[in-house]
C-alpha cells in the first residue's frame, strides 16, 4: 500500500480501533487483574449525571444519590424507620405555649381575671385528685412549668395593599399594648391543648380574646381589616413546638474543620435566603428561630405545629466556614463577579462539595463520572469501600453488559429480565414496590391543560394496563394518587382512570374540540397540538412517550415528542417551567407531607409544583397536615386530599413500578466482633427495600462466600 492510500485510510482504521475500543468490555477477573484496587472500589452506574451537588438546592435523584455520602443531617432513620441521631447525638421535642389573659372573660372556677389566678386556676387543677375529662387530665400531666408574663408594648409593621387593585402602599405601623400572658411548657407536643383547656377556663375564652383593643395602628382602618392585622399580630394562643439538638464532638467536615451549632443554623439560614432559590423553602418557612446554644446545642423554635419538623433535619449540614457571606464575596471577586449578586447557588462549593459523610469529593467529570473518596475520619468510623464511583452510562443496555463483566457492581434490572436474573447463582437479587411513582404532568399555565376536561380526557384514552402489561412485564401497578401506594395514606377506595377512548372524545367535544375534516381534533380553527417531552436514556419512559403519543393521535391529537438530555431536560424545561407535558416520576419518602409539590405557593421557577397546580381546598389540607399529629386524622385529611387531586387530574397518574437490583454475590456486609474477629454476613434490605442501608459496611471479596444456611 503507497503512503498516499495509507494516509487516505488512516482515519477509516482509527475510527474502527476506537469502535472496538468502545464496545470491548473487560471480565471481572480480567479487570480485578489489571487493577488491585477493583475490590475496594464500589462502582455504580445511572443515565443522568447530577446537576449540583448541594443537598439545599438539588431535587433531581443523581445528585441526591452522591449527597448522602458525601453529607449527613442530624437525624436519619434506622432500618426500623425509627429516627436516629447522626451529626446529632440527641435530642429533645417538646412544646411552649402561649395564651393572653382575657380581661373581658371570668375564668371558669375563679372570681377575678387576674392574670396569676387565672395560672393558679391551671396549677390547682393540675395538682387535683378531683376525676375529670381524661383529655383534659392528659394536658394537664403535660404541662412542667406555668408562668405569668407581664404585659407589653412592642411596635409592629406589616405590609399594606389596596385591596382592589393590589398596588403597593406604605407599610403600617402599630403600636400594641399586650396584655399579659401566660407561657406553659408541655413535656411532648399537644396538637389539642387549647380545645382541652376550654373544659377548664370557659368555652369561648379564647376565642373572646378581643385582639383590636390592643392594636393602635397609624392610619385608620376599616374594621375587617383591622381584626385580620389583629389576629395575625396579637394571636389570642400561640403553640411553637421546640426542637432541642445535641451535637456530636468531634465531628469534622471533610477539610477538618469541625461541625458545630452555627453550622446547622447557617444551614437553615442558606435554605431561606431568597437569593438561592432553594427547593427545600417551604420545609422551614415553618421555623421560627434557629438559635446556638453553645458550639454543640441548637434550638429550633417554630411558629406554629409542625408535624414534619423532626424530619426536616435530615438535611445535609452545610459548612458555613466555606459559604458565608465573606467566603462568597471572595469567591465572587476572584472570579470576577458581582459579589452583590453572587449566591450559593453560584459558588463553585456545588461541583467540589465539602460535607461530614462518610466520604469525601475528589473529582467530577460531567456526564462521564464522579468520584469519592473514604473519609478517614468519619465520627461513625471508615466505610469499607476506599472508593466510591458513579458512573454517567445513558443507554441501558450499556450498563447491563458492563454489570456482567464487572466493571459495574449494581444494576436496577430492566422488567423483562427479572425472572432471568432472580435465578442466576452469580448474583444476590433484592426487588420490592417503589416509592413512588410515574405519571404524565400538563403544564396548567397553557391551554389546553387548564381545563380539567381535557386532563382527564388524556389520561382516558391511555391504556395503562397494557403499559404495565407489555413495557413493565408486569412488574408494575396502577396508581391514583399522589401519595406511596404502601402507605396508609394512599387511599386505595379511590379507582384508577378507566381506558375509554370514546368518554375522552366526549369529554374534549364538550370542551369545544371537534375533529375537523382530517379528523384532527381543533377548537375555533387552531388544531389541538403539543409536545410530549421526557429525559433520554430510559427506556421505559421513552416507551410511555411513544404509547401516549400514539393513543393521542388515535383520538384526533397532534402530538410531538421530545427526547433530552437529563440535566438539559431538568434544567432548562422542567425548572423554567418551559415545557407542555412531561413524562416523569417521583421518588417519595414515608412522611406524607406534599407542600412541595402540591401546594399553589411552590409553582415559580425553580420549585416542585412545576405543573401549577392550584386548588384552595388542597392547600387547606395540605397546611392541616402538616399540623396533624393524630394519625387517624391524618390519615383522613390524607384520603380527603388524593381525593382532589385525582378529581382535577393534573397528571395522569400511570403507575408505581416494582424494581429489583442485582449485586455480586461476592459482596457481603463486612464487620468486625467484640473478639477482632471479621464476619461476613449476607446483605439485607430494610422494610422499605432499602438494601443499602448497611453501605458503608460492604465490601467486595475475591470469591463468593459461603453463608450457614446455604449449606
Amino acid at each position: 500500500m503507497t503512503i498516499k492510500r495509507l494516509l487516505i485510510f488512516a482515519p477509516l482504521v482509527l475510527i474502527v480501533i476506537l469502535l472496538q475500543s468502545y464496545f470491548w468490555v473487560p471480565t471481572y477477573e480480567q479487570e480485578t487483574r489489571g487493577n488491585p484496587n477493583r475490590l475496594s472500589t464500589y462502582v455504580t452506574a445511572s443515565t443522568g449525571d447530577a446537576s449540583l451537588l448541594n443537598p439545599i438546592l438539588s431535587a433531581d435523584s443523581a445528585s441526591s444519590e452522591i449527597e448522602s455520602h458525601v453529607f449527613e443531617g442530624l437525624i436519619d432513620r434506622d432500618q426500623n424507620l425509627r429516627y436516629r441521631g447522626r451529626v446529632a447525638s440527641g435530642w429533645e421535642l417538646y412544646e411552649e405555649a402561649y395564651f393572653y389573659v382575657n380581661p373581658q372573660v371570668l375564668p371558669s372556677g375563679t372570681d377575678t381575671t387576674d392574670p396569676q389566678s387565672v395560672a393558679d386556676r391551671i396549677r390547682s387543677a393540675k395538682a387535683s385528685n378531683t376525676p375529670m375529662d381524661p383529655k383534659l387530665r392528659a394536658t394537664l400531666d403535660r404541662i412542667t412549668d406555668i408562668t405569668v408574663l407581664p404585659p407589653h408594648r412592642f411596635t409592629a409593621t406589616r405590609k399594606a395593599a389596596d385591596a382592589t387593585t393590589k398596588s403597593p402602599a406604605a407599610d403600617i405601623q402599630f403600636t400594641v399594648d399586650a396584655p399579659a400572658r401566660i407561657k406553659l411548657r408541655l413535656s411532648e407536643v399537644d396538637q389539642d391543648l387549647f380545645d382541652h383547656l376550654r373544659n377548664l377556663l370557659g368555652e369561648s375564652y379564647f376565642e373572646a380574646f378581643e385582639s383590636t383593643r390592643y392594636l393602635h395602628p397609624d392610619q385608620p382602618l376599616p374594621a375587617e381589616r383591622l381584626d385580620a392585622y389583629a389576629r395575625d399580630i396579637l394571636p389570642s394562643t400561640e403553640q411553637n413546638p421546640v426542637i432541642v439538638f445535641h451535637l456530636r464532638a468531634g465531628v469534622r467536615f471533610h477539610d477538618g474543620h469541625p461541625v458545630g451549632a452555627d453550622d446547622v443554623r447557617f444551614t437553615y439560614e442558606a435554605i431561606m435566603n431568597p437569593k438561592n432559590l432553594s427547593p427545600r423553602t417551604s420545609d422551614y418557612e415553618p421555623v421560627k428561630t434557629v438559635e446556638v446554644i453553645d458550639p454543640l446545642t441548637v434550638r429550633i423554635v417554630y411558629k406554629r405545629l409542625y408535624s414534619p419538623a423532626i424530619g426536616t433535619w435530615q438535611m445535609g449540614i452545610l459548612p458555613e466556614h466555606l459559604l458565608n457571606r465573606e467566603a462568597l464575596r471572595k469567591e465572587a471577586l476572584a472570579r470576577g463577579l458581582d459579589p452583590q449578586n453572587f449566591s450559593v447557588r453560584d459558588s463553585n462549593f456545588n461541583r467540589r462539595p465539602v460535607g461530614c459523610g462518610p466520604f469525601k469529593f475528589k473529582e467530577w467529570k460531567s456526564d462521564q463520572y464522579i468520584i469519592l473518596d473514604r473519609f478517614q475520619e468519619y465520627w461513625d468510623g471508615p466505610p469499607n469501600y476506599e472508593t466510591f464511583a458513579y458512573r454517567i452510562i445513558p443507554n441501558v443496555l450499556t450498563q447491563e453488559m458492563e454489570f456482567y463483566a464487572g466493571t459495574v457492581d449494581s444494576y436496577s434490572v430492566q422488567p423483562y429480565q427479572v425472572a432471568r436474573l432472580r435465578g442466576d447463582p452469580l448474583f444476590q437479587s433484592f426487588s420490592g414496590l417503589s416509592f413512588g411513582y410515574t405519571y404524565i404532568g400538563y403544564n396548567m399555565r397553557r391551554e389546553p391543560f387548564n381545563d380539567r376536561r381535557v386532563r382527564l380526557a388524556l389520561g382516558m384514552a391511555i391504556d395503562v394496563d397494557k403499559i404495565i402489561k407489555y413495557v413493565l412485564y408486569g412488574q408494575g401497578e396502577r396508581i391514583t394518587g399522589p401519595f406511596p401506594k404502601q402507605t396508609d395514606y394512599y387511599d386505595k377506595k379511590i379507582p384508577p382512570v378507566p381506558y375509554d377512548p370514546q368518554e375522552a372524545l366526549r369529554l374534549l367535544a364538550e370542551a369545544g374540540w371537534k375533529r375537523n375534516a382530517q379528523g384532527w381534533l381543533e377548537k375555533n380553527g387552531k388544531r389541538l397540538s403539543f409536545t410530549l417531552i421526557t429525559n433520554s436514556g430510559n427506556d421505559i419512559r421513552k416507551s410511555v412517550l411513544a404509547i401516549a403519543q400514539d393513543a393521542w393521535k388515535q383520538i384526533g391529537i397532534d402530538v410531538s415528542t421530545d427526547l433530552l438530555e437529563w440535566s438539559v431536560f431538568i434544567k432548562e424545561r422542567v425548572n423554567k417551567l418551559d415545557f407542555d407535558a412531561i413524562v416523569l416520576g417521583w421518588s417519595m419518602g414515608i412522611d406524607p407531607d406534599l407542600y412541595q409539590i402540591w401546594h399553589s405557593s411552590q409553582t415559580k421557577p425553580n420549585l416542585l409544583n412545576f405543573v401549577a397546580f392550584k386548588n384552595k381546598a388542597a392547600d387547606d389540607l395540605i397546611v392541616k397536615i402538616r399540623q396533624e399529629y393524630n394519625h387517624q386524622k391524618l390519615v383522613a385529611d390524607c384520603h380527603r386530599l388524593h381525593e382532589i387531586i385525582a378529581e382535577e387530574q393534573p397528571y395522569t397518574f400511570l403507575y408505581v413500578g416494582k424494581w429489583t437490583a442485582v449485586l455480586d454475590k461476592r459482596i457481603v456486609i463486612k464487620t468486625v466482633n467484640d473478639d477482632d474477629q471479621t464476619v461476613y454476613e449476607k446483605i439485607t434490605p430494610t422494610k422499605t427495600g432499602n438494601f443499602m442501608f448497611y453501605f458503608n459496611k460492604w465490601i467486595k471479596l475475591s470469591e463468593i462466600p459461603l453463608f450457614n444456611d446455604e449449606g
